[in-house]
């Protein structure tokens, strides 16, 4: 897709979103929605393509380091209790605790009775945060291994990208297999009727987030919250010229023609 098609497609869901804001604030909503999805699948762009129209200290992104010594010896899940949303928050996490599941499984990380233990416990976790009126929304996001090994070369050879890449990518690279099992482990666990997953095709990453998006505004109520009038009323002086101060502000930056 052209990023032009792209824009002008974005631009009237981003409104949508900008409505639903509104009305999470107004009504005290709490929305919960989690992106998951292989190392590469998009997730990073799908939540800017949320959250770059909302107010953030409305909408917040939750991407949690990996855990200290501290975190590996509480219950799984107490580390994400203090990140879900309050009274009118939108909470993006950009994964969760289905790392869990994933890479904790594949990599090592975790024995097969932890991974055993979360995948008996997340459906009751989640029926708890659903029972107590948080609307949660579960999004994987799918990417064949021939576009993920395009997207980790452009990585590989863009700076601005290079961050990206870790050790633990490398190592994953030869273990598509294996993730593939355990995403299907998971699912077959995690699937509820009342937090159900939902599986976007990412191979395009524009179409992807277009989808998503319009299936998110789809699944939450009329959201339609008319805006509070905002008084303007027109200065009392002319404006001014210059902003002053005790300082010589800097001049912008020139630029060569």
């Amino acid at each position: 897709m052209k990023s032009a098609k792209y824009e002008e497609l974005i631009e009237p869901l981003q409104l949508e979103l900008a409505a639903m804001a509104r009305w999470a604030k107004a009504t005290g909503e709490r929305i919960l929605i989690v992106f998951e999805g292989r190392d590469t699948a998009g997730k990073g762009g799908a939540i800017q393509a949320i959250r770059e129209r909302l107010n953030p200290r409305q909408c917040r992104v939750v991407a949690l380091p990996k855990p200290s010594d501290t975190e590996r010896t509480q219950w799984y899940f107490q580390r994400y209790v203090p990140h879900l949303p309050g009274a009118g928050e939108i909470v993006l996490f950009d994964r969760s605790w289905y790392n869990r599941a994933g890479v904790e499984k594949v990599m090592g990380f975790a024995t097969d009775e932890q991974v055993l233990l979360f995948l008996q416990q997340v459906p009751t976790f989640e029926r708890l945060l659903v029972d107590d009126g948080i609307r949660l929304f579960k999004y994987w996001l799918s990417a064949n291994q021939e576009e993920q090994e395009k997207r980790f070369a452009e990585r590989r050879e863009d700076p601005l990208k290079r961050w990206k890449l870790s050790p633990i990518d490398v190592a994953a690279r030869e273990k598509f297999a294996e993730y593939s099992r355990a995403r299907e482990t998971m699912f077959t666990a995690t699937h509820t009727a009342w937090a159900p997953w939902t599986v976007v095709d990412f191979n395009d990453q524009k179409h992807g987030r277009l989808t998503l998006i319009r299936d998110l505004l789809d699944r939450v109520p009329d959201t339609e919250v008319t805006e509070e009038k905002l008084e303007w009323p027109p200065l009392d002086h002319p404006p001014l010229h210059e902003e002053f101060g005790l300082l010589h502000p800097l001049r912008p930056h020139p630029v060569k023609d």
